[in-house]
């Protein structure tokens, strides 16, 4: 073998030394019992910039090691041949030719030990793809993928502390809340990417008001908060509330087009208001949507009218409670249509509210964003399953197979450490398999996801149920993101169809979305298909899937009935 010091080798060192000449991306480098390099190969000059005429005869202290692992290196080596320690395996830092890092995982082989001439081999994989992909991931985890601001995981880390901060130095903090007002006709009329650039140019007017101490997140869709810590009184907070609203009376320039748009703002103290971070986010949330009630492009501290609503809110979350013991819950279900036939092929579920007597707030856009606040989701979530498969066996039953049930769950449920164990054990009870039964989840709740669960995810997606990602466009409405998500089927929301038949704009979006979507073999499903003009464009675009008033309402298991028995008679 060329390049190698002379002597000879034992067969099981011959093969060693065939094996590694033959690994192209592992770094393998040869050291005699000084340290001097007598075998360096291809991977070595590519990873550390030396080739082999320069790294020939060069000790590895002074090649590869940095200046403050040297003598440790030099001690390890010594330990090794002298008391027979080996080195241990490990992830390393170590150094290029032009004074770079590169991080490998570096193990180590002794050659001729016992002998006077023993030689160290160093077996090291690059693990700088790795690294970067770390993070990138941690940088995605932590950042808003469309403005680049801090996203809410960062948001609520740093204002816990803040919170330690101001605690400790008897300071006070404020939380702003500012939701974009009638963000949602924005995208409607004019299209999410319009949306998308509108966010990003306030989130680039927005930065500058501020203090280089303070923090600017997008918490979510057309939601931005500010962190203002070590502040005076109230009066420092109207200061930046007058700048920030001031960003809100010049028109935003959106692909040539001038809009003009508002925000509300809502206002928590620390102390005054709350001692912890939810409490905090609890109030300037409920704070905003004072502001909004009263009319929008305003702020509004929270004080005790909004204390009021809170309690209100808390009033509905007791008789939900109430109402779970009483099993005063109904599902209706929506079918799904393949485009193809017009055949239902699903049905997702939609929970209703009928108290005993009738109260305020029983409509599902009211109580279920209560329930999410609370545990209540997490029981809520556990009859929606239990009913759901409950309806699938009655139908199986009567003879109906194939038709499967989505349920709605929210990224509250799924952080539940029982909730995969509870579904995998409610689909036994019923004697049901898991392709009988489907989850729609937000892109927040995926994006929000850890790595754990991403993996049970995976593990339910194998196991047979299917998954969606419901309301696609109203979240990141990120494509990107959907080649790291373990779903099936891929629902976009209704705003994306609305006008897709009249403006080639939404329709160019429409029909990317469908085409990355079917590139990553998920299933297109158009939500909230209202006339034949627009089944008929899904349709032709290559939606597979439709659900909307044109098609079904949500109607009771009962009246579903008739219609699946007729397509089985057929």
């Amino acid at each position: 073998m060329s390049n190698q010091s002379t002597g000879t080798y034992e067969p099981n060192e011959s093969r060693f030394l065939q094996l590694i000449e033959s690994m192209p991306k592992v770094a393998v480098q040869g050291y005699d019992k000084n340290r001097k390099v007598i075998y360096w190969n291809e991977a070595s000059c590519k990873i550390y910039g030396y080739t082999k005429k320069e790294a020939f005869g060069q000790t590895l202290e002074n090649l590869i090691i940095p200046s403050e692992m040297k003598q440790t290196v030099i001690d390890l080596h010594h330990a090794w041949i002298e008391q027979g320690i080996p080195i241990p395996a490990g992830e390393l830092q170590l150094k290029r030719k032009d004074g770079n890092h590169v991080i490998v995982y570096s193990t180590h082989v002794m050659l001729k030990q016992g002998s006077e001439n023993p030689e160290m081999f160093c077996v090291d994989v690059d693990l700088t793809e790795q690294h970067q992909a770390k993070l990138e991931l941690q940088r995605i985890a932590t950042t808003d993928s469309l403005t680049g601001l801090p996203n809410r995981r960062y948001f609520e880390k740093e204002l816990s502390h803040r919170l330690n901060e101001a605690r400790r130095f008897n300071q006070k903090l404020a939380v702003l809340f500012i939701d974009i007002d009638l963000f949602k006709e924005i995208n409607d009329t004019m299209g999410h990417n319009a949306g998308d650039r509108l966010l990003i140019e306030i989130a680039h007017r927005l930065k500058p008001k501020l203090r280089k101490y303070d923090t600017l997140s997008r918490f979510g869709s057309d939601e931005f908060l500010i962190i203002l810590p070590n502040i005076r009184d109230s009066s420092d907070v109207e200061y930046v509330v007058q700048k920030v609203m001031s960003e809100f009376e010049q028109t935003y320039t959106v692909f040539e087009q001038e809009i003009y748009v508002t925000a509300s703002i809502g206002i928590s103290l620390f102390p005054k208001d709350g001692d912890h971070t939810d409490q905090l986010l609890k109030y300037s949330d409920a704070a905003m949507y004072k502001a909004k009630k009263d009319g929008r492009n305003r702020h509004h501290f929270f004080d005790q009218s909004i204390h009021d609503l809170l309690q209100f809110q808390r009033e509905i979350a007791s008789n939900l409670r109430h109402s779970l013991e009483l099993d005063e819950f109904h599902l209706v279900y929506q079918p799904q249509v393949d485009l193809s036939n017009n055949k239902i092929v699903s049905c997702e579920a939609l929970l209703r509210w009928d108290p005993k007597p009738p109260s305020i707030g029983t409509t599902p856009d009211i109580f279920i964003p209560i329930a999410e606040r609370s545990d209540l989701i997490v029981r809520i979530g556990e009859w929606v399953l239990r009913s759901a498969c409950k309806q699938i066996a009655q139908w199986k039953n009567q003879g109906i197979e194939g038709i499967r049930i989505d349920i709605n769950v929210s990224g509250k449920q799924l952080e539940h450490n029982r909730f995969f164990s509870i579904l995998y054990d409610t689909l036994n009870e019923f004697g049901l398999q898991p392709k009988n039964l489907g989850i729609e989840l937000t892109e927040h709740a995926l994006i929000e996801a850890n790595s754990e669960l991403m993996v049970k995810l995976e593990r339910l997606k194998k196991a047979g149920v299917e998954i969606s990602i419901d309301d696609f466009g109203t979240g990141y409405s990120s494509l990107s993101y959907l080649r790291q998500f373990p779903i099936n089927n891929l629902k976009i929301d209704r705003a994306f169809v609305t006008e897709a038949p009249n403006d080639p704009r939404d329709e160019a979006v429409l029909k990317a979305i469908i085409d990355v979507g079917h590139h990553l073999d998920l299933v297109i499903v158009a939500e909230g298909i209202e006339t034949e003009q627009q089944a008929k464009f899904c349709h032709r675009l290559g939606s597979d899937l439709a659900q909307g008033f044109w098609y079904h309402k949500p109607i009771k298991a009962k009246h579903i009935l008739p219609l699946l028995l007729n397509q089985v008679e057929t």
